[in-house]
């Protein structure tokens, strides 16, 4: 789930957003993965107030996880890369 980190007018939108997808029960025990991305600008929030304004610890089926990106600068694309690989490999 990717989230403007900057724009802060529309946070309220994509968190009812979120929390709507999680409800599905197709997608229940499913691992979250949030990405807070264009943290090149200077408005852009802290990873710890995303966490809090999505309510992403309040989210306790499923494991979640939050990376701060900047798709323009690459900043921390090989974390997620590394989490999705991980998260593909099959359950045995």
């Amino acid at each position: 789930f990717v989230i403007d980190a900057a724009d802060h007018d529309n946070l309220p939108i994509s968190k009812s957003e979120l929390h709507d997808v999680l409800s599905k029960p197709s997608l229940n025990g499913i691992p979250l993965l949030v990405l807070g991305n264009k943290i090149d600008k200077p408005e852009a929030l802290t990873k710890h107030d995303l966490t809090d304004r999505l309510g992403l610890k309040s989210i306790t089926d499923r494991e979640v996880c939050c990376f701060m990106i900047s798709c323009k600068n690459s900043t921390n694309i090989d974390s997620v890369i590394d989490w999705f690989v991980k998260h593909s490999k099959s359950k045995k």
